[in-house]
């Protein structure tokens, strides 16, 4: 059940790049859609958290500006520059350069925080570079350089997330801070992603879902409440309903098929394809960070679309001591 729960939050995280980016190319930008996206999150991670733990809105003042830059470079930018990629590559691509921070957060933890790191994330380096340069066929330049650079911006803003984020874990819930995060994010962005010039009735209007549903319509609306609702909220819950029957590791193994998800509903959605040679350079990539995943002595879950993860419960003091003598 565990896995399957975690496939399932994948497969909608990964079908929602393609939601993404035909709301996009319907009118909106990428920094409008990145508004309504953490904004709706932020409302509903805020009804919910208040239903189940009111008491959890409340965070230590000594974390309050860890959380507030957290919003700002781990959300509020990695939804933009996600955003940005996905409007300039296809969107399997966009998302595999965004998950290149698995294998950036264990670097920086060997190097900066001298965590005991195993030796396998030299391979793993290894098949991400090698992937990479297939994927981008670099002697042939196929892809859009600022895509990439947007796409690997993001893989920074989401690393910074993981390495901040984990050690707020500790005594914030998840839940809790998702909101806090996706708050910060909208307030953020309410001054800067230019929503007030939004035309007046757009949501009402119908678009082309693109690729092979062209000749299908829906309002604007309907693409945005599935963004919020279906393509960002539900699939945090469903990942954090596996990782209460999963090990952090096996969980942030299984988050990694949200790439191949994005691949699969991008080609029979939007008509997206790469070559048989640049999808073995895919397939290194995924193996790179799968290997990764497993790398850090105190692996964290991944969930790169919402930069969303989360680290093992510690337990009050007194309450562990307890349940020692138990």
């Amino acid at each position: 059940m565990g896995y399957i729960l975690a496939f399932l939050a994948a497969a909608f995280f990964g079908l929602n790049g393609s939601v993404t980016k035909v709301m996009m190319e319907s009118g909106l930008t990428a920094l409008q859609v990145t508004q309504m996206r953490v904004l709706g999150a932020a409302l509903l991670g805020g009804v919910v958290l208040m239903i189940l733990s009111p008491h959890s809105f409340r965070i230590p003042k000594k974390q309050i500006l860890p959380v507030v830059i957290m919003g700002i470079v781990g959300v509020a930018f990695l939804q933009a520059t996600y955003a940005l990629a996905l409007n300039l590559l296809p969107v399997g691509i966009a998302l595999l350069l965004e998950y290149t921070a698995v294998p950036m957060v264990a670097m920086v933890a060997f190097f900066f925080f001298k965590e005991r790191v195993r030796r396998r994330i030299w391979v793993s380096i290894g098949f991400v570079m090698a992937g990479l340069a297939i994927v981008a066929q670099i002697w042939a330049s196929t892809l859009n350089p600022l895509g990439v650079m947007w796409g690997f911006a993001a893989a920074v803003s989401l690393a910074t997330y993981f390495l901040v984020g984990e050690r707020q874990l500790e005594t914030i819930s998840p839940l809790a801070l998702l909101f806090w995060t996706m708050a910060t994010a909208t307030i953020f962005w309410s001054f800067l992603s230019g929503w007030w010039n939004i035309p007046v009735g757009i949501f009402s209007q119908s678009v082309s879902l693109q690729g092979s549903l062209d000749g299908v319509t829906a309002p604007l609306w309907v693409l945005l409440v599935w963004n919020v609702a279906l393509g960002s909220f539900l699939p945090y819950l469903l990942s954090l309903a596996a990782l209460k029957r999963l090990s952090a590791t096996a969980a942030g193994i299984a988050a990694t098929s949200e790439v191949a998800f994005a691949f699969f509903f991008a080609w029979i959605w939007l008509l997206q394809t790469i070559s048989g040679f640049q999808s073995v350079g895919a397939a290194l990539v995924l193996a790179g960070i799968i290997i990764a995943q497993t790398a850090r002595r105190s692996p964290v879950v991944v969930q790169a679309d919402l930069a969303l993860e989360t680290g093992p419960i510690i337990l009050p003091e007194r309450e562990e001591d307890s349940l020692r003598d138990s």
